[in-house]
């Protein structure tokens, strides 16, 4: 063999070995992963400190790499601004909402309906309000799904990362869809 051929022949068995070492590595932090958990009745949003069952609407949890528990929150809409805040921690696992699609109660989203934050449809300044009584982000694991909310409830489909800073942390009374702040 020239020793050329045997170069590429060396490089190319040192390219498919990190590869395969590459997706050794994926499929084990895809296992790795946590799968959603179900809203225990002693559950709080980490923001408001009020219980989840409390507020209706769909609700968020994150896992972090450094806790086994999930982090809980009353809203789709505060679940993304945790994500967004910048003092917040980054070592993120895994993001579930509640899938509104695979969900009967607005009240109380029904067992199972999680889909992961990232591949989700979000329906936003529509008329629906969540957690606290703000504008909501409504998730949904199907477009179709999130369109038909959006013909019945006003508002836009975007993805997660299509979502804007201001309508996370804006006032609600500044944001589309919101009603009038009222006058006396």
């Amino acid at each position: 063999m020239s020793s050329s051929r045997a170069m590429r022949v060396a490089i190319l068995v040192v390219v498919l070995a990190v590869a395969a070492v590459a997706g050794c590595d994926r499929r084990s932090a895809e296992r790795s992963r946590p799968s959603p958990s179900e809203v225990l009745a002693e559950a709080t949003g980490y923001y408001c400190g009020m219980r989840l069952a409390e507020h209706e609407g769909p609700k968020g949890q994150v896992y972090l790499a450094s806790r086994s528990e999930p982090i809980w929150f009353s809203s789709v809409r505060d679940t993304i601004a945790f994500l967004r805040a910048p003092e917040e921690p980054r070592d993120i696992a895994a993001v579930y909402v509640n899938d509104m699609g695979r969900s009967a109660s607005w009240q109380q989203p029904d067992r199972g309906a999680w889909v992961d934050a990232r591949t989700a449809w979000f329906v936003i300044e529509s008329q629906a309000r969540g957690g606290m009584g703000a504008p909501e982000a409504v998730p949904f694991s199907e477009q179709a799904a999130a369109e038909a909310f959006r013909v019945s409830h006003g508002g836009r489909v975007v993805r997660l990362d299509e979502i804007p800073d201001d309508y996370l942390f804006g006032l609600p009374e500044q944001q589309a869809g919101a009603p009038a702040p009222a006058t006396h």
